[in-house]
């Protein structure tokens, strides 16, 4: 151990290699955390008579089976659709243009 140095040694001798208030480590600026907030993502929950669009707790849109199609509503739209699949889809979009203004006059 030819390198031991007691810390005392070492904080002395940090401290002396830098004029007073100029220590590099008191003057610099804190980093900013390199991982990003994640927002939360909307996820599908399937409930006892048909599937609801969920972020976080705020019910975004549903879908439900009645008399052979499936009837979905979000975003203050509704429709009809064959499949699950395709009803799930629409909900999807009209969630995802709602919050989104269209071009009127171009």
């Amino acid at each position: 151990m030819d390198n031991f140095e007691p810390e005392i040694y070492r904080r002395l001798r940090r401290e002396q290699s830098y004029p007073q208030g100029s220590d590099p480590k008191a003057t610099a600026v804190p980093k900013k955390s390199k991982r990003a907030k994640r927002q939360p993502k909307p996820y599908w929950e399937r409930a006892f008579r048909g599937h609801a669009y969920w972020l976080g707790k705020a019910k975004l849109g549903r879908v439900t089976l009645e008399a052979g199609h499936y009837h979905w509503e979000a975003a203050g739209r509704h429709g009809q659709a064959e499949t699950l699949q395709q009803a799930r889809t629409a909900v999807e979009v009209a969630v995802a243009l709602s919050d989104k203004q269209l071009p009127l006059f171009d």
